[in-house]
């Protein structure tokens, strides 16, 4: 039997421990509020408004007043809200604004809480998948899933791809992209990167490729909205088998870490790339080590990999699980077993490495 006194309980780490887990419950819970709070434009409804009581909130909003008061209450206790006690009144600040009323802000968060949400949807398939080992293939999640992920990538890429990410590669890839490159965005989903290229760049034509027939079907919806129709093609295809060679630009965007193969898909890419093309290889970030993976963000993906990113992959042949924590070393090390031999790092944000593969 274990000595008592290994077992003693120190009070101070029990109480941060234990504040730690409630306060992830408070988010929890205040996701849901979120996620009906944009739902039902009530953060719309006050973007600009100055303070709203919540009579005057509920009109705006079309909704029942004693449901938003109680509403308001959680966004008040939650800091997403101001609440002015001499007036009875609420209102959302400009910068509140940004992160929970404005669709087209690269901070915009609402949608990214359907993820969770098909997470608990998918909890008894993610125990079955621990148990037996087997995957979980993309197409059998939850559809908020894809929705969710869409919608909090798209964002990101808005405001960064053709701005920051897209210079930042070398061999010239920019001044190619304006006067007509070849492209391919490789598992391009429901085509959010691939529409943003083709509307910066006219004189390129680019093709997106995706295994989902419902993403694919989803992106020719987006391309014919943005009216890009007439300079993109969508179509059906894995990673290591898409058609077409002497692409001048190859995008990975999130993705590769979710393939059951990525050496092969690294390897076919090296066949169908122009000999002085580039990849963009855009991951989430990751430092090499576990130790050094210690963050919000970390977490957040960590928890989608378990059981969404490995899932996938085990479900694709588990080959080479990377997982979405895999970290530049073990992407280079990826595309130099597929025959590159230039890797580098070309920027990074909190959120994403941004690397570029040539051979």
């Amino acid at each position: 039997m274990a000595d008592a006194a290994n077992n003693k309980i120190d009070e101070a780490k029990l109480d941060a421990i234990v504040s730690r887990a409630i306060g992830d419950l408070s988010a929890g819970y205040g996701g849901v509020m979120v996620s009906l709070g944009n739902r039902l434009g009530l953060y719309k409804a006050m973007a600009g408004a100055g303070p709203l009581t919540s009579h005057e909130l509920a009109n705006r909003a079309d909704c029942a007043e004693r449901y938003v008061r109680e509403w308001l209450g959680s966004q008040v206790a939650g800091g997403y809200v101001t609440y002015h006690a001499s007036s009875g009144t609420y209102e959302l600040s400009p910068e509140q604004a940004l992160v929970l009323a404005d669709e087209d802000s690269p901070v915009f968060i609402p949608n990214a809480w359907a993820v969770p949400a098909s997470m608990w949807a998918d909890e008894n398939k993610a125990v079955e998948a621990f148990r037996t080992g087997r995957g979980i293939a993309w197409g059998d999640h939850d559809g908020r899933l894809y929705c969710g992920v869409a919608a909090f990538y798209r964002n990101a890429y808005k405001a960064s791809l053709v701005a920051e990410w897209l210079p930042a590669l070398g061999s010239g890839i920019e001044k190619k992209l304006r006067t007509g490159a070849r492209v391919a965005d490789v598992g391009c989903g429901h085509g959010h990167s691939t529409v943003l290229m083709a509307k910066a760049f006219p004189a390129s034509r680019f093709h997106g490729f995706d295994i989902q027939p419902e993403s694919i079907v989803e992106a020719r919806k987006v391309a014919e909205v943005a009216g890009v129709s007439d300079r993109i093609t969508f179509s059906t295809a894995r990673a290591d088998d898409y058609p077409g060679a002497d692409y001048d630009l190859i995008c990975f965007f999130d993705c590769l870490h979710d393939m059951g193969n990525p050496v092969a898909a690294a390897a076919h890419t090296a066949k169908a790339i122009a000999g002085d093309g580039s990849v963009m290889l855009v991951e989430p970030f990751a430092n090499d080590r576990v130790e050094d993976n210690v963050s919000p963000v970390a977490r957040i993906y960590y928890a989608a990999s378990t059981t969404i990113c490995c899932a996938h992959a085990i479900s694709d042949g588990g080959h080479l699980v990377l997982g979405a924590q895999a970290g530049e070393a073990r992407l280079a090390d990826v595309f130099r077993k597929a025959g590159f031999s230039r890797f580098r790092r070309a920027l990074e944000t909190p959120f994403n490495l941004i690397l570029e593969a040539r051979l």
